[in-house]
């Protein structure tokens, strides 16, 4: 795009314009960045067009130096077309110059923006030259890096651009070739900033600090791991480290002994650095130092100092000669070591090892000696006293030994950090409130039982809880906890000495692994003892609670030959299990794997409803017992998919609720009922609310009080227009959040109400505390009345919770005239069901309340 164009100026005469082409050209020399020559050739143009005054015999001359000038050089008008370019800018981009002249600058770099000019301009503007590193095209379609400098000047009355362009291609290859040299050397090297911030580092950087290739040495030099100490052993402060008084004085600091000492690794080296200073052009201070060091460790071995140092970090040395079987330790070295007679040879140290690490040890010794190979191991060993220790051993050729002879190293104690590792590895492998393998650590191990032994039969055990959450919700999670330990400790009995892997995986459900390797019913064997451990009750905090296991079962390779396929396959077979009861075990069989495959179907496409507009809502009555007029209705969801056919919600919530889908859905059903009650009030309709069922997953991972606000005020509704119904388990989720978004739904006017009560296990601390306005009472109890009176002491409770704590009641699936007169009798002012009408459209809805109050 172009950019604005400037107020014009008023057109100079044209006696002024050779001043003017001075004045660029003496601004484009003062550019510190162009090559000396280069600002010798413009100086010398300039001073040619004022001695001569411009006439033809000078504008040869000036057509001489500007085509003489070794750089690329362009002269663009105000909008970026080419007007002028030298003979170098021709030969560099292997054109002519009238198939460029008069063509956008685009033609010599295709890579430029459409407004690549407006910050040009802008720096023009302010008489700055303007300075960016590009990408030319030559005539052939070849690339080439350059560094352009622009700077503006008026000729004739028009603004233009003289762009002076730099081939970097040489230098390109100069610093490749100069990096190459550099990553080859084997002193390690290290540029840093004038702020000592580290900008390159080599690979022997790396390696002599000991760093992988995808380790960062600004962010370990930061870390704080490494202290720097001179030659004395004391901590050096950074003002004197070599690279800082180098770039302090412009003055080269040559090999300063320094040793590094790792606080975690306990390791310490001792580096000989040389600090050089690097000058920008014409600068006269410093903009970079190099640091080349190398590993002088070797050379401090016998150094009083040097066992100090290696006493602090508990690192001792070694020196073996093969040849003569002779080895040295230092005082550090056979300390960690703790023998009282000190190793003289290569056998007495292995003498210290457990057998597998002597081994070790003497084969990576063998390898080393006349190879030229180093080592680095970690070994185990047992001192005199019974305690067992680690130690990390570091070995290469000795410095002037030319058949590898002699080697030497460290001898580093690490048995703290092993020790650490070993709790840690065992902490993140196990689950802390059971004790058992966690979900990663048993996947771990399945993964690698598969991958090594692909066709070793094998067989998984998916074990879920019954009614657990009946413990959690009542007692609370401390106690349901505890019921969790206990079920893992029979689990563990149940199984005895089985070789078999035992895990926590989630939540209420562990997983057994087991081999069946010459028992082919060894999973049926385990999972019928796994039964019989619920047998007997479990008792927490002074409660007895008959707590079952539902468990699915999956052999490898039949039911899957990964760990994501098996255990997929054991939880279907888990869920048949309860489903035909609880209490029992089901092996996984192709009939569930055809299940499985439809259940993942329907997952699929209900993922893809609310985008596919495959929803809709039908409406029943909420009505007066007395009158039957229409006070209120209720929002009942529908999914008519086209693979699927006409879906009922108890064939989809589940899965929703499951899958987290619920939350998506329930949005929709919230807005949708919103928009069709806003649209019944402006055809007259007084429908006083429309209620709406919310998931408790929207209630506990939503942000449920705003999204209702934001329905309200889109369809403009009042907060008094919707009724919220939640099911019993939104009362012991959470009782503080609960509270908290229950108030806030509450501020907005909304209707409050506990869907199914009675049903669950109602929690009525809970359901005092809540700021609710009804209950609705489950038609599970209706459908029983007045014969049945279990049903008619249910009814008559929950009628009598409602009126003692001034509750609306609602009464749901009244499918008779004797249940209508019951419930009235019995003080119920409002009931839905069939005896009324079944869901309805939006339109039908609207007949039936005319219908009503006509």
């Amino acid at each position: 795009m172009k950019r604005d164009a400037p107020a014009p100026e008023p057109p100079p005469s044209r006696t002024d314009d050779p001043a003017r082409v001075l004045a660029a050209l003496e601004r484009a020399q003062q550019d510190p960045k162009l090559d000396p020559a280069l600002r010798a050739l413009l100086a010398e143009a300039a001073a040619a067009l004022r001695a001569r005054g411009g006439d033809a015999e000078h504008r040869c001359l000036y057509r001489a130096l500007f085509d003489s000038i070794p750089d690329l050089v362009t002269v663009l008008d105000e909008e970026g077309t080419v007007i002028e370019i030298n003979r170098q800018g021709t030969h560099a981009h292997r054109r002519v110059r009238e198939d460029i002249l008069g063509q956008p600058i685009h033609v010599l770099n295709p890579e430029l923006p459409q407004d690549h000019l407006v910050p040009v301009w802008e720096s023009l503007n302010r008489g700055e030259t303007y300075v960016i590193e590009v990408t030319n095209k030559r005539g052939d379609g070849t690339r080439f890096p350059v560094e352009v400098h622009s700077a503006a000047f008026v000729h004739e009355g028009q603004r233009r651009i003289i762009a002076v362009a730099r081939d970097l291609s040489t230098r390109q290859d100069a610093e490749l070739r100069f990096r190459e040299l550099v990553e080859l050397i084997d002193r390690g090297v290290i540029v840093q900033d004038d702020g000592l911030r580290i900008v390159y580092a080599n690979s022997a950087a790396m390696r002599l600090l000991s760093l992988h290739s995808g380790d960062s040495i600004v962010d370990e030099l930061r870390s704080g791991h490494w202290m720097v100490i001179d030659e004395r052993g004391r901590e050096l402060p950074p003002t004197q480290y070599p690279s800082r008084i180098a770039l302090e004085t412009g003055r080269v600091v040559e090999s300063t002994v320094l040793g590094l000492y790792h606080r975690n690794r306990h390791e310490l080296i001792w580096l000989s650095v040389t600090a050089v200073p690097k000058f920008p052009p014409g600068g006269d201070r410093p903009n970079q130092v190099f640091a080349l060091f190398s590993n002088v460790t070797a050379l401090k071995r016998d150094s009083a100092l040097f066992d100090r140092a290696q006493a602090l970090a508990h690192i001792g040395g070694w020196e073996w000669d093969a040849g003569r079987d002779s080895l040295y330790l230092t005082d550090e070295a056979a300390r960690i070591l703790g023998r009282e007679v000190v190793p003289t040879t290569i056998e007495e140290l292995l003498d210290c090892l457990r057998p597998v690490d002597r081994h070790r040890l003497r084969s990576h010794l063998d390898r080393s000696v006349g190879g030229g190979r180093g080592l680095d191991l970690e070994l185990q060993g047992v001192r005199p006293d019974g305690s067992v220790f680690w130690v990390r051993v570091i070995g290469d050729a000795g410095a002037g030994d030319p058949v590898g002879q002699v080697l030497t190293g460290t001898l580093q104690d690490v048995t703290e950090r092993k020790q650490e590792e070993e709790h840690l590895r065992i902490q993140a492998r196990s689950d802390p409130l059971t004790g058992l393998l966690n979900r990663d650590a048993v996947l771990a191990e399945l993964e690698q039982r598969l991958d090594t032994f692909p066709q070793s039969p094998l067989a998984v055990l998916y074990i879920d809880l019954d009614r657990f959450k009946v413990v959690n919700d009542v007692l609370g999670h401390a106690a349901g906890d505890r019921l969790l330990a206990s079920a893992a400790r029979r689990i563990r009995q149940a199984i005895g000495n089985d070789p078999a892997q035992i895990a926590r995986f989630g939540g209420d459900e562990f997983l057994v692994v087991c081999s069946l390797d010459g028992e082919p019913l060894r999973a049926e064997r385990i999972a019928d003892a796994i039964l019989e451990s619920f047998g007997d009750s479990f008792r927490v905090d002074g409660e007895e609670f008959s707590i079952t296991a539902s468990i699915g079962i999956a052999q490898a390779p039949l039911d899957g030959r990964t760990a994501q396929q098996l255990i997929q396959s054991a939880d279907v077979a888990m869920y048949d299990s309860k489903r035909r009861g609880r209490n029992s075990w089901q092996a996984f069989t192709p009939e569930l794997a055809e299940q499985q495959l439809h259940r993942l179907q329907l997952e699929t496409h209900l993922r893809r409803a609310v985008h596919n507009d495959e929803f809709h809502l039908v409406y029943q009555p909420q009505v007066d017992l007395g009158d039957g007029r229409v006070i209120a209705v209720e929002a009942l969801i529908r999914w008519r998919n086209r693979s699927l056919g006409e879906m009922r919600p108890d064939r989809f919530i589940g899965h929703a609720e499951t899958t987290g889908d619920i939350v998506g859905i329930g949005g929709w059903v919230l807005h949708e009922a919103c928009r069709q009650l806003r649209r019944w009030r402006d055809e007259g309709l007084r429908v006083e609310r429309v209620a709406v069922n919310v998931s408790y997953r929207q209630f506990l991972g939503d942000d449920l009080a705003s999204n209702v606000a934001a329905a309200l005020s889109e369809h403009g509704l009042p907060g008094s227009a919707l009724e919220l119904e939640f099911t019993e388990r939104v009362l012991i989720e959470d009782a503080p959040d609960t509270v908290r978004t229950f108030a806030r739904l509450r501020e907005l006017g909304v209707h409050l109400s506990i869907d199914d009560f009675g049903e669950g296990y109602s929690a009525l601390n809970y359901l005092r505390r809540l700021p609710i306005h009804g209950l609705k009472l489950s038609q599970l109890f209706v459908q029983g009345v007045p014969d049945n009176q279990s049903d008619v002491a249910v009814c008559q409770a929950v009628t009598g919770i409602a009126r003692s704590l001034g509750l609306g009641l609602v009464a749901e699936g009244i499918e008779t005239e004797r249940q209508r007169g019951f419930l009235r009798e019995l003080g119920v002012g409002i009931g839905q069901g069939f005896l009324f009408a079944p869901g309805l459209s939006p339109g039908d809805l609207r007949d039936y309340y005319l219908s009503r109050t006509n």
